[in-house]
């Protein structure tokens, strides 16, 4: 059985864009960068919502070739390239770069998905992982906080159908004052 893991950049008032789908309020660093590099290159198999995707293929599928592109920039749009994805929309209609389209039932098709072998999954977007998180299919949920309040914009919780109980397994600083936090569900 796969491992669904749910982690994204957060402010510190719980939001993973601000209005106006604008990400630029994180602090950045190369530790950080590279974190979220071991992160991925670890993932078998990525799960997004139609605006992550739209997101993620605007800039990854060339990332490598941005002038002044760093050496864990490189590799990560090569990474994010040979990754199989799978998109869940009933908009998106034309995908590349290993990828496929769902249009049906998302939370069965990440069960199935969970029940087959194979290396972990993330689940990425906050509509699709709230559909995750009230199946009961969210594994391990790692929360990287970074120290601003943006006021408002997309959570990264949705609304749940009844209390998740988690176990804390792991913190780390990076630079800027940012906090991983990881958290599995408990069973």
């Amino acid at each position: 059985m796969r491992k669904l893991v749910y982690g994204m950049n957060l402010s510190l008032d719980g939001y993973i864009a601000a209005p106006g789908d604008d990400i630029g309020w994180g602090v950045q660093s190369d530790e950080l960068f590279q974190w979220w590099l071991d992160e991925e290159k670890a993932i078998g198999l990525l799960l997004y919502g139609r605006r992550l995707w739209e997101i993620m293929s605007s800039h990854w599928p060339t990332g490598d070739q941005h002038p002044g592109a760093t050496p864990a920039q490189v590799e990560f749009a090569r990474n994010w390239r040979d990754t199989p994805k799978v998109v869940f929309s009933s908009t998106v209609d034309k995908v590349d770069w290993n990828t496929r389209v769902v249009t049906g039932d998302a939370a069965a098709e990440i069960n199935r998905l969970k029940a087959e072998d194979g290396e972990p999954m993330r689940v990425g977007g906050a509509a699709l992982a709230g559909a995750a998180m009230r199946a009961g299919l969210v594994d391990e949920y790692q929360i990287v906080t970074h120290p601003v309040l943006i006021g408002g914009g997309k959570p990264f919780f949705t609304a749940m159908d009844g209390w998740v109980h988690l176990n804390l397994v792991g913190t780390r600083t990076f630079p800027g004052g940012v906090v991983l936090t990881r958290y599995e569900t408990r069973r």
